[in-house]
């Protein structure tokens, strides 16, 4: 599993880069203001979720928890629909998806809170 998690999130980490430079050089001009910072706020939350994913990797590689399993997964689900959502509101998706944003949020912000709860127990 803490292989998988790493490898994972620093693909979020990757992607989050790229989809940045795509959103300051190649959106820059072709979307409002307001569409290109739901841009970079989803590939900014996009790198957070990447980042926390490959701690959980790295602690998991010391000693694999529930706590730590269901971190990493709740940090993938959460910014994948929390950036995904975002994504899709910057360039005109359906404007249903934001209601769907905060689930992302929160299962991000369990993530985290997983995560802290695991390492008190490595």
């Amino acid at each position: 599993m803490a292989r998988i998690l790493i490898s994972l999130g620093a693909f979020a980490c990757a992607l989050s880069v790229a989809a940045g430079a795509f959103g300051a050089h190649g959106l820059s001009g072709r979307l409002s203001e307001h569409s290109l910072e739901l841009w970079e706020t989803a590939a900014r939350y996009l790198m957070y979720g990447g980042f926390g994913t490959v701690l959980v990797g790295l602690a998991a590689l010391h000693a694999s928890t529930r706590s730590l399993s269901a971190s990493g997964w709740c940090l993938l689900a959460g910014t994948a629909i929390f950036s995904g959502t975002v994504f899709s509101l910057a360039l005109g998706g359906p404007r249903w998806l934001g209601a769907v944003t905060p689930l992302g949020g929160l299962l991000v912000i369990a993530g985290f809170l997983l995560l802290a709860f695991g390492a008190l127990r490595l």
